[in-house]
């Protein structure tokens, strides 16, 4: 898969309180997910309170591995690039796929062993996302009914069970801006 470096440039404040530039180059946490078949993450940013402090300096906070969800009451930033769908994800198995989730921390949100579940990786999770398609184009597949949604395109995920399929012969580069939620009473998983 053809991989560009994530460009994050963080600002921030000076001793006099002057914004600055703190910072300027590649995403430091890039891995990718399910083998070779995965997609590939670059984690951008996080963080971890309702309202997020700001402060003259300071860092991303620390985070072992990928994690899907954003951190209780926080956020999460990354774009992920997506490469087109084979067989290995076609014929991937519950168990496959619960793996797959597990990698990021998120092994309970598969809902591949779900009766009638319409594809492989299909997942819920306990947040509202914001998907913008940077490059390419991905299928996005609901419980009931799917849309392609390419370049420009923004989804508002809420909460939802879902998959991603990249049916085309092309990556598919999208960034996620993940903001932790809280099921209404009758929607928990």
């Amino acid at each position: 898969m053809a991989n560009k470096p994530v460009r994050r440039v963080v600002t921030g404040h000076d001793a006099s309180g002057q914004a600055i530039i703190q910072e300027d180059g590649a995403v430091p946490r890039v891995q990718q997910v399910g083998g070779a078949i995965g997609p590939m993450f670059h984690e951008v940013w996080n963080t971890r309170a309702t309202p997020a402090p700001i402060d003259a300096a300071s860092g991303e906070p620390e985070e072992e591995g990928i994690v899907l969800a954003p951190p209780e009451n926080g956020t999460r930033i990354r774009v992920l690039d997506i490469p087109p769908e084979g067989e290995g994800i076609r014929n991937m198995t519950p168990d496959e796929a619960a793996a797959h989730f597990a990698e990021i921390g998120a092994g309970h949100a598969s809902n591949a062993a779900k009766t009638g579940a319409r594809h492989a990786l299909m997942h819920r999770t306990e947040t509202i996302d914001y998907g913008i398609v940077l490059e390419g184009e991905l299928v996005l597949i609901m419980d009931e009914g799917e849309t392609t949604v390419r370049a420009g395109d923004i989804i508002v995920q809420r909460g939802t069970n879902h998959g991603w399929a990249n049916r085309s012969d092309k990556n598919c580069r999208i960034c996620f801006v993940l903001i932790d939620g809280e099921f209404a009473e009758g929607l928990g998983t």
